[in-house]
């Protein structure tokens, strides 16, 4: 560091002092817009009402190559409280190359109940001369079968409690929704999940505010994959995912229909109904949220470089400051006052991202556990970012469990 003038060193001290800054300023803001978000947020009611008795259900898990999943999953549907008089459990396998058909006749055939009526069919091959992407193809083709009043649509991935399918739908049947979904509780149990998934809850949390999803006058519309649950009329009318079979975020899209079409979406919060673990490792974490995230910005290009940037510099920079000071104090020493004010801020956000975690244990019951792991985890999401725009422009290696999506165009500003 020689060779630097004073200028320059002075520019390098006042950058790494505004990252420090800026990293505190935006999780300060991050933490008070999810206190605000999550303030009125709704919430699973503990106690659902006898209003939904006489109504039908039908429960449809669609599972491509699900076998770590599909064998827990259906256990715990099958060993659900009773929601209604009459309800049921469709399987429909997506064309899996492993056991997940034979393992989910196994668990069907073992827990086999009266009065629960459970089946594994095949979904079949896509029609010819249509793309049909992620589940969209395995849905359609289980609502020719299905004839209850409402079906629910749960991810293979997902573990209910026993109460959660009385607790559901009787609260959508009080509430005449059309469309009630349910935010699950996010488990972690890899290094991977637990260094980005705690921080894309917190994303989410922010960027899809349950409050306004909820309004019918607000144009946000969200709803959460794993746990849809439609009124048969409301999906009939919207078309289902057979209006959508190229669309690859299937359930923000058709949350937009519902509200589209003037029907009544219900968005809460389920975190003691629904646990959802989405990914097993970091390779499938990877390719999830490749996928996901420039889709999940509206496919602009600025803002989802824009966003994965952002979370660099507020998970992320404090750290590298941090470990940077003791070279910055002995290589411009004439500046120590300047990497000891950056790194007391890169300390504080340390401790602010701490404190989020907290906050998210309270509201989203994901554990402090590996807190640390948040500064890595910024540079796993600053790196989905360009990758995800990229995959996306070009349909190279943009997949879903190995399956080829589309490219779609993305709207740049």
């Amino acid at each position: 560091m020689d060779g630097l003038n004073a200028g320059g060193e002075q520019l390098i001290a006042l950058l790494v002092l505004a990252m420090s800054l800026a990293a505190c300023g935006g999780l300060l803001l991050l933490q008070l817009g999810l206190m605000r978000c999550l303030a009125s947020a709704p919430v699973l009611c503990p106690d659902a009402s006898p209003s939904a008795g006489s109504a039908t259900l039908t429960v449809v898990i669609p599972a491509y190559n699900e076998a770590v999943n599909i064998g827990p999953c259906l256990r715990h549907v099958l060993e659900s409280e009773p929601p209604c008089r009459d309800w049921r459990v469709l399987v429909v396998d997506d064309a899996s190359t492993d056991a997940t058909a034979e393992l989910a006749t196994s668990v069907l055939k073992d827990h086999s109940t009266a009065g629960t009526w459970g089946e594994v069919v095949q979904a079949g091959p896509r029609p010819e001369g249509e793309h049909w992407v992620g589940k969209n193809w395995a849905c359609t083709w289980a609502m020719e079968q299905v004839q209850s009043d409402w079906v629910l649509f749960v991810d293979a991935d997902v573990r209910l409690k026993p109460d959660a399918l009385r607790r559901a739908l009787a609260q959508a049947t009080d509430e005449n929704a059309d469309l009630f979904s349910l935010a699950p509780r996010l488990s972690c149990d890899c290094l991977a999940e637990w260094m980005v998934q705690p921080i894309m809850a917190s994303l989410l949390g922010l960027g899809f505010p349950i409050e306004e999803a909820n309004d019918p006058a607000s144009d946000v519309a969200f709803a959460a994959g794993p746990f849809m649950l439609f009124r048969r009329s409301a999906y009939d009318a919207i078309g289902g995912h057979r209006a959508l079979a190229s669309e690859v975020v299937e359930d923000l899209a058709l949350a937009r229909r519902i509200k589209d079409h003037g029907l009544h979406l219900r968005y809460v919060l389920g975190l003691d109904a629904v646990d959802l673990r989405m990914y097993q490792d970091l390779a499938s974490l990877w390719e999830g949220w490749t996928k996901n995230w420039c889709l999940g910005l509206d496919r602009d290009v600025l803002k989802a470089l824009a966003a994965a940037a952002v979370v660099m510099l507020m998970f992320s920079s404090p750290w590298l400051a941090l470990l940077a000071t003791p070279v910055l104090l002995l290589g411009l020493p004439a500046l120590t006052l300047w990497w000891v004010g950056a790194a007391a801020l890169g300390l504080l956000a340390i401790i602010q991202q701490g404190l989020l975690r907290v906050f998210m244990r309270r509201t989203f019951a994901i554990p402090t556990t590996l807190w640390w792991l948040m500064g890595a985890g910024g540079l796993v999401v600053g790196a989905i970012g360009p990758v995800s725009v990229w995959r996306t422009l070009t349909g190279r290696g943009w997949t879903w469990k190995g399956r080829q999506l589309r490219p779609s165009t993305p709207k740049v500003i």
